[in-house]
């Protein structure tokens, strides 16, 4: 097959899959968003031939944005722009993760400094504010007072973009120093990690120490239903463990999974590009 990857850099990630695509003998095209022009009536020249896009863009905006026109032009991409767009927002994804019932942890949006405060109250000290938009864990601000939240609303309020306006504030799950990465592929788990510190942010892009997961039963479930409701995709799930069960917190349609192939036995990027051989027609698989 011919693989178009959308980028903006090559990181380690972007690195193994090249690796394994060729080495397989698939043709590879690299295609950075940042060159691209794209038109309302016909792909741009870089995507020729293409069978399928692996959208690997860093910015959300270009993500979104290029996946669209990438669909309308009747290209498969990984992942479709329905689902990158929910998962690309926490409120989007958190309204789908309990309209298909999967627990999630209770979250309330508001418009303004005043309505955001009144949310935070209801939850008490500490609770937990996100940007609706970001990764790696930016911006995520442990609440633990009025002052700080009074402080932290300011700030957001001031920083411009619209997005920031969107105050988003979830209850402050207390887990067990960890949480956990899935990596699925249209809901079907690749490999897990546990990622534990003694930060409350347990994120690997902060530190976490990563470790093999092995997922139970329900565990399973809950990521396959997970990933349904966002639309399904190559995805990474996150959970936290409670005494009584799991629950989901976040979902990202362009998982990193270097961290998880450090951690496993898995060959991740070997289980990547073999669900990857799924989604075109046999036919063009080499």
């Amino acid at each position: 097959m011919h693989v178009g990857l959308l980028y903006s850099r090559i990181r380690k990630d972007e690195k193994l899959l090249l690796a394994e695509l060729r080495d397989r003998g698939h043709e590879v095209t690299k295609i950075d968003v940042r060159d691209q022009t794209f038109g309302l009536d016909e792909a741009p020249e870089a995507f020729e031939g293409v069978d399928l896009v692996l959208d690997r863009c860093l910015a959300t905006s270009r993500s979104l944005y290029a996946t669209r026109f990438c669909e309308a032009y009747g290209i498969p991409v990984v992942n479709a722009p329905d689902t990158a767009e929910t998962c690309a927002d926490k409120a989007k994804t958190s309204i789908a993760l309990a309209g298909a019932g999967v627990p999630t942890p209770e979250t309330k949006v508001a418009f303004t400094e005043e309505a955001a405060l009144e949310a935070i109250e209801s939850f008490g000290y500490p609770c937990v504010l996100k940007p609706v938009v970001g990764s790696w864990g930016r911006l995520v601000a442990k609440i633990e007072s009025r002052s700080a939240a009074e402080a932290i609303l300011e700030h957001k309020a001031t920083l411009g973009h619209y997005e920031h306006k969107v105050f988003y504030v979830q209850e402050f799950v207390e887990k067990p120093g960890r949480d956990l990465r899935v990596l699925a592929a249209d809901g079907e788990p690749v490999a897990a990690m546990a990622r534990s510190s003694d930060h409350w942010l347990t994120n690997a892009a902060k530190g976490a120490e990563t470790a093999s997961f092995e997922l139970d039963d329900e565990a399973e479930a809950l990521v396959e239903t997970a990933s349904d409701a966002v639309g399904g995709g190559l995805l990474g799930v996150d959970l936290m463990e409670l005494e009584e069960g799991y629950t989901v917190h976040e979902i990202n349609h362009t998982v990193e999974f270097k961290a998880l192939n450090d951690a496993v036995d898995v060959d991740v990027p070997a289980a990547v590009v073999d669900w990857l051989e799924t989604k075109v027609p046999q036919e063009v698989v080499v």
